[in-house]
């Protein structure tokens, strides 16, 4: 059988929710619940957004366009990211530990805001600079 058709399967089967019914459609590893997938790419976004909007602003003066689209890229992100952290906090039901995604969802929103703010803070030094 081809790897092709191995990870078409895997695909097309639905996302287990516990480690029991993972365990029950032969996956070795449980990725977690449709909850903490959610956060999780919150929270990624929101990092990326940071880290953007971080060298966006270390480097404002170097660059030939002002640093204005990172910044812009990072503004969007932290933007998203903090959004989606903020909206998953308010639906979610349950408390740490409880596989709602509580605390991926609140470094979402963490890290949403600061990278937001360091976009903002790189565009602000990239118009001031032109």
């Amino acid at each position: 059988m081809s790897v092709l058709v191995v990870l078409a399967e895997q695909a097309a089967s639905p996302v287990c929710t516990t480690p029991a019914e993972c365990a029950g459609q032969g996956v070795d590893t449980f990725l977690g619940t449709s909850a903490r997938i959610w956060a999780s790419v919150a929270a990624l976004v929101a990092l990326g957004a940071v880290i953007i909007g971080w060298l966006a602003l270390r480097s404002v003066r170097r660059t030939g366009n002002g640093g204005r689209s990172a910044a812009t890229v990072a503004l969007a992100a932290g933007v998203i990211g903090g959004l989606n952290g903020a909206v998953k906090l308010a639906v979610s039901d349950g408390g740490l530990g409880t596989g709602n995604g509580v605390f991926g969802a609140a470094l979402a929103l963490v890290l949403g805001l600061a990278g937001a703010v360091l976009g903002g803070l790189a565009l602000a030094r990239s118009r001031r600079n032109a």
